[in-house]
């Protein structure tokens, strides 16, 4: 392989992750908003 293939399999890996943990963030900001609701409700 070239590195010039290395180099555009690892950005597309990083680009892949980055968006992966994008997403995974943004899920548990919204499970603890729930989780909040949910807890201030039963008071």
């Amino acid at each position: 392989m070239a590195k010039e293939e290395i180099k555009k399999l690892i950005e597309g890996s990083k680009k892949s992750l980055e968006q992966d943990h994008q997403k995974s963030s943004q899920s548990i900001k919204d499970d603890l908003q729930t989780f909040k609701k949910k807890t201030l409700d039963q008071i």
